[in-house]
């Protein structure tokens, strides 16, 4: 469609909507008139609230004049005559279902479900580095025959590669048959100490033939025969493909010359490219899916073996190696191959990969993962937890998390706002409130919200554009416009109510918090963790029981915030203190950004630069630091950064 049709579309559908909305106004004044036929509420002089421009509504000053911008008079507004329905606040949009229908408004429901996030990307397969092989002359000579003369043909470990005459190596063999005759002379005599030396020499002689490359079924062969051989066999120490070959009959070659280049081709590398925003759904470890187009139907499966620490400033990339098993060396270096990451999102925002749940891994072969601690098979290296990764770790964990459809969202670059309906079941009519909410990721066709909204609520899935749109034209707080101003001159004036947002619905909350920190810093484990589900419930019992309005919703955003952090289970000590962490930051934003009197006493919030490797925030009743992070082996370290008395 064209855009300025799109556009104008949606501003006549606006106005559409605004006068639905007057007419319903008025019908609801109409229904509180007496028999006079007089509004019974407003039969007093009216006063003026405010004047504004009747072109340009969002204009809205305290006294008579022209508007700013076109230069018309500006009219008055009285109390009680703006569009207000039912008595609802001015931040929200009321539509009867008449209204609703002709909008073609659509919700759907904030439920927790399981979050499936699948990044699809195009990589190229290559060669496993550590599978690659190079056969290399351990002697000086000259090759007079290469039995493997191209590259691309397959061997066998222990099979011909050349033949190989040097002069060295027959002064080797003659050295090593002499040894042999003197050890069995030397028996002859009955003297031992001629009889150590010649098994020393016999041991240095047949030292220096493994040196060069024979190995132990060509020495048993010398030593059956008893006369050196002019031009020894070079046998293949691994089975493989020959990728290069740089030898050639009649060269002459010298100690660590490369002749050939052998890949195993069993097992390949697969590199992929991820964009940026795919960088939170891929983890060291994961389960990769991996399609060609020579095999249609067939799946080769692999593990995120690597991810680059870095991302391409040129290409906003990050490249990551993919480890496939390959039997059948059905791919082929050079192949280029579709790859599928699927992300199943847990509580906290963590990975859920069955399969890795729970389990210990190695950090240098992801395929060794083991049920618990220990080292790997391969290299010996200590195995790490999976966790360390960002997988769940507990398996009985749910996988569910709280999403809302993409097509709810309206994003304005640095707010993410919804529309959530709020029918009234008695009336018929349906109010429409706008809301600002904290996204996580996406996840399919869904994002993951961290605050903002509960589950059962509905938001608005199509028609959130007409709706905003209508705010927008009635001069009410909208997607772009967050808050309800009016203008005089070139300053502009703040709503001071719509910022009063009273942190005192926390107070039993922060109560139950203190609890936590004491028991922390005092070590007691079992304290510690009664108090940590107590706080847990009272947060939730907040949520519940406040009525979160629009002037208290950015302090609502952040007590869900607080919430959804809470819902990850912690079981021990060490567990509490990192979530500990992550709670107080929390608190630390909403009682700097927010105002806030403690009941009684005194509130003081603590630094300590060594916690937990990172630095952490507290808060205590107690002017005496009592650092729960690290309880009695370092009780005082830290620093008070605010205080709050109560008045």
């Amino acid at each position: 469609m064209n855009p300025e049709i799109k556009k104008y579309g949606a501003l006549f559908m606006g106005g559409l909507l605004a006068g639905i909305v007057v007419m319903q106004a008025g019908q609801a004044v109409f229904s509180k008139r007496d028999g006079s036929g007089v509004n019974a509420e407003t039969k007093g002089e009216k006063k003026i609230k405010y004047w504004t421009c009747s072109m340009h509504p969002q204009i809205k000053m305290p006294e008579k004049g022209l508007c700013p911008i076109c230069g018309m008079d500006l009219i008055p507004v009285y109390e009680g005559d703006e569009d207000d329905v039912g008595g609802q606040d001015k931040v929200s949009l009321t539509l009867n279902e008449t209204a609703r229908r002709l909008a073609e408004v659509e919700t759907a429901e904030v439920v927790y479900k399981e979050a499936v996030h699948e990044v699809r990307l195009v990589g190229k397969v290559d060669y496993d580095e550590t599978r690659l092989a190079y056969i290399s002359a351990w002697i000086d000579g000259r090759i007079d025959r290469l039995y493997v003369d191209f590259t691309g043909i397959k061997v066998r470990k222990g099979d011909h590669l050349i033949k190989l005459y040097s002069p060295e190596l027959l002064a080797a063999q003659e050295e090593y048959l002499q040894a042999i005759r003197n050890l069995k002379e030397s028996r002859d005599t009955g003297l031992g100490v001629m009889r150590q030396t010649a098994e020393a020499t016999l041991k240095s002689a047949r030292e220096k033939l493994r040196l060069y490359g024979i190995d132990e079924q060509q020495v048993r062969e010398l030593e059956r025969r008893g006369k050196p051989r002019e031009h020894m066999i070079i046998r293949s120490p691994v089975s493989g493909t020959v990728i290069h070959k740089k030898g050639f009959e009649g060269m002459y070659v010298k100690t660590g010359d490369r002749i050939y280049t052998i890949a195993d081709l069993s097992r390949v590398w697969l590199f992929l490219e991820a964009y940026e925003r795919d960088i939170p759904w891929l983890h060291y470890g994961q389960s990769v899916v991996i399609e060609a187009e020579s095999f249609p139907g067939r799946v080769f499966r692999g593990k995120i073996a690597f991810i680059e620490p870095f991302v391409n400033e040129k290409t906003r990339t990050i490249k990551l190696r993919v480890n496939i098993d390959n039997p059948d060396e059905q791919l082929k270096p050079g192949m280029f191959v579709r790859a599928i990451i699927k992300s199943v999102v847990g509580e906290g925002g963590r990975i859920y990969e069955a399969n890795l749940a729970g389990k210990w891994i190695c950090p240098m072969h992801p395929d060794v993962v083991k049920d618990r601690p220990g080292t790997c098979d391969l290299c010996g290296m200590s195995l790490i937890e999976t966790s360390k990764f960002g997988f769940i770790n507990d398996p009985s964990l749910k996988t569910k998390v709280l999403v809302v459809p993409k097509t709810a969202v309206l994003i304005t670059g640095k707010r993410a706002v919804v529309y959530v309906e709020n029918p009234d079941d008695k009336s018929g009519v349906h109010r429409y409130e706008g809301r600002e909410v904290v996204l996580g990721p996406t996840a399919g066709d869904n994002y993951i919200v961290l605050a903002g909204l509960k589950p059962g609520e509905r938001v608005v899935v199509k028609g959130n554009f007409k709706i905003d749109s209508d705010l927008q034209i009635q001069a009410k707080p909208s997607m772009m416009n967050p808050k309800d101003y009016y203008t005089k001159g070139n300053e502009t004036f703040s709503d001071a109510k719509a910022d009063v947002q009273d942190v005192g619905v926390l107070n039993k909350a922060l109560a139950v918090y203190l609890r936590l920190t004491k028991a922390l810093a005092q070590d007691d484990e079992r304290a510690a963790l009664a108090a940590y589900q107590d706080f847990r419930r009272e947060v939730a019992a907040t949520l519940d029981r406040e009525g979160w309005s629009d002037a208290t919703a950015g302090l609502g955003s952040e007590v869900n915030r607080l919430a959804q952090v809470l819902t990850n289970d912690t079981r021990d000590i060490k567990g509490l203190r990192r979530r500990l962490r992550e709670v107080s930051t929390i608190l630390k934003g909403i009682l700097t950004e927010y105002p806030y009197k403690p009941e009684e006493g005194s509130l003081f919030l603590n630094f300590c630069p060594m916690a937990l490797g990172k630095g952490g925030y507290w808060l205590q009743d107690e002017e005496e630091l009592k650092n729960p992070y690290y309880g009695n082996k370092m009780l005082g370290c830290g620093e008070t950064k605010k205080g709050w008395t109560a008045p």
